[in-house]
């Protein structure tokens, strides 16, 4: 969390500064906490005008001197919440005086070097006014340099648990000044076999009379409550804005799930990044180091992409975090060495490019984004072998997915086409008079002003030609077609054999991934694109009807037909769990891939076989009534 995480900011007027401090509206604000002037300095100057929840109900506690366990959801300002009582708590003991060597006052546990750094940061920014000294211990960098900050005297020191306790046990690190212990991320040390490091840290002192304890943890899972029990004082209070309310993850963030092929994944992922990530900042979550570096080079082709994982040595890693904290590339690829307590403004978008396990996993991805009251998208891609995990992590971290296709050309086209305006915009008047004649010209050959402006707007942006890509599975040359009935459809038989008495064998075959919606009157499935065309034409609205795309959420009574839905509806959970459910049919299945053929991925002759027994030509009336 950085310093300027726990803000509401707010602007006062000149009169509002000139006149002298009375008790604020906000109850959240600065003014209203026992803060003193240098810190509340640092943090006005950040734009910090007021605390967040987690932040004011902890402070009081700390500066009372008692132990404490703090929960809340990710992204709401947990370090701030001790930074701010611990340095106060400093300035008022120290009396102003810093002797050489003296041994630190504060130890922090973080379990990653990403988040040390940042909870450093932190108290080496508030503790700036008042002179605190503040070191940074992590592995894969040098004992010797660390050893002699630690001789020439610290205030706070912050690191992960191995380094800590290589420290303690090469005498280079003394507690014997200790007044404050903090585990940060305490559920993320368990995660990350830092069991045994953790209680070693904290059995180092046998007088723990005169040291606060502090535990902040998203979760307390067994192994932290029994250091709750083991370690802090039995006065300890508690500080839990999690509870055991469901919602767990960010309500900041939308949740979208999109289901996809493994080999989609690099498409997919920069179409993704130029509809929801266009003007800010991206992070895609890898499950491997391997992906991480296939991914990062397949972007590469197309959006500023880099990648942040554990075979990357320490210094380039600090590189490529304050490049991306510079917004000098757009997309930041990493393995879940980022995903714990990174915090990095401006990040509007995180993909997963397959859904995790664990819930929590997912709880902290997503939580990369909407930081500090700001919003942001969340996207999981998902294939059919991993379906059963999206209805898992729905329950556990009490999210509710909204289910997106891959995004359409039209989406890209619009995306690109604002920010070609934005860009447009900025450029300098100087410029204009020497474009002014190819201007005129194509204005001349254009049959309308608007045409000419948006064939300039298609080829800037690179967009002159597009392919289709599914709703359903995000494959190109597929098109996702929408079936309407006014009857309940009772299986995807009933749709085959609507399909059938129309469309020539030929391209019933080429059906993919026919799938019931969950209201039962609809059903939507892939066609080849180049079919498209025929199939809305033999089997589209009957004469008379209007034509053109068909809203999803309007019930309709006409006669059964076909249309091209803008977005995919709400669709039939599959049997065994998961959900985008289909009679039958895989990915790579006999016939390969995509395109397998019969007993490839979503053929008829797998889902025919599965609805009604051998695939025939069955007409209307004699299925699914």
């Amino acid at each position: 969390m950085t310093a300027a995480e726990g803000v509401v900011a707010s602007k006062k007027s000149k009169k509002e500064k000139d006149a002298a401090p009375t008790k604020a509206a906000d109850p959240l604000a600065l003014d209203n906490f026992s803060l003193s002037a240098p810190v509340k300095a640092q943090l006005v100057a950040k734009g910090i005008q007021s605390l967040f929840p987690i932040q004011a109900q902890t402070l009081q506690i700390v500066l009372d001197g008692a132990d404490l366990v703090g929960r809340a959801r990710t992204g709401c300002g947990k370090t701030l919440a001790f930074v701010l009582p611990i340095v106060e708590k400093l300035v008022s003991s120290s009396q102003g005086k810093r002797a050489f060597g003296r041994t630190p006052k504060v130890i922090v546990l973080a379990p990653t070097r990403e988040l040390a750094k940042q909870v450093a940061a932190d108290f080496d920014y508030v503790g700036k006014a008042v002179n605190l000294a503040t070191a940074c211990l992590y592995g894969g960098t040098q004992y010797s340099a660390q050893e002699n900050m630690l001789r020439r005297g610290l205030d706070v020191v912050v690191g992960t648990p191995g380094r800590i306790k290589d420290h303690l046990e090469r005498g280079s690190l003394k507690l014997a000044s200790l007044m404050f212990r903090v585990l940060d991320e305490c559920d993320e040390m368990l995660n990350m076999g830092f069991v045994d490091d953790v209680e070693t840290i904290l059995g180092a002192q046998t007088d723990t009379t005169s040291v606060q304890t502090l535990l902040f943890s998203a979760t307390l899972p067994v192994w932290v409550k029994n250091i709750t029990k083991r370690f802090l004082k039995p006065t300890y209070k508690t500080v839990d804005l999690v509870g055991t309310e469901k919602m767990k993850a960010s309500a900041s963030v939308r949740h979208m799930v999109l289901p996809c092929h493994w080999s989609q994944r690099p498409t997919i992922v920069a179409d993704l990044v130029r509809c929801y990530g266009a003007l800010g900042r991206s992070i895609v979550f890898t499950e491997t180091k391997k992906d991480a570096n296939e991914l990062t080079t397949s972007l590469g082709e197309n959006v500023g992409a880099r990648a942040l994982h554990g075979d990357i040595p320490q210094n380039q890693r600090e590189v490529t975090l304050a490049a991306f904290r510079a917004a000098k590339f757009e997309v930041l690829v990493a393995t879940d060495v980022a995903a714990r307590g990174l915090d990095i403004n401006g990040v509007e978008l995180v993909i997963q490019i397959e859904p995790p396990k664990d819930p929590e996993t997912y709880i902290h991805r997503s939580g990369r984004t909407g930081r500090a009251g700001s919003t942001g998208v969340s996207v999981t891609l998902v294939d059919r072998k991993k379906e059963g995990l999206i209805p898992y992590i729905e329950k556990k971290a009490g999210v509710q997915f909204e289910r997106i296709g891959a995004p359409q050309p039209r989406d890209m086209a619009k995306a690109a086409g604002e920010r070609a305006v934005e860009a447009i915009q900025a450029v300098d008047e100087s410029v204009i008079p020497w474009f002014k004649e190819a201007a005129q010209k194509l204005l001349a050959e254009a049959s309308s002003p608007e045409d000419a402006l948006a064939m300039a707007l298609a080829k800037i942006t690179g967009h002159t030609a597009m392919k289709a890509r599914s709703l359903l599975t995000a494959h190109e040359d597929y098109t996702t077609l929408l079936f309407t009935s006014d009857v309940e459809i009772l299986r995807p038989g009933f749709v085959f054999g609507f399909l059938r008495k129309r469309l020539s064998d030929a391209i019933v075959e080429e059906v993919k991934r026919m799938t019931l919606t969950a209201d039962g009157k609809q059903a939507v499935f892939d066609v080849l694109t180049k079919d498209a065309k025929e199939v809305i034409s033999k089997c589209g609205l009957p004469a008379g009807a209007s034509a053109g795309e068909t809203s999803l959420a309007r019930g309709t009574t006409t006669a059964p037909h076909v249309s091209i839905p803008v977005e995919l509806p709400a669709l039939k959970p599959r049997e065994g769990g998961g959900d985008f459910g289909s009679s039958g049919g895989g990915y790579g299945g006999g016939g390969g891939g995509y395109g397998g053929g019969r007993g490839g991925y979503g053929s008829v002759a797998a889902e025919e076989a599965e609805a009604v027994g051998p695939a025939t030509d069955l007409g209307w009336e004699a299925v699914g009534r």
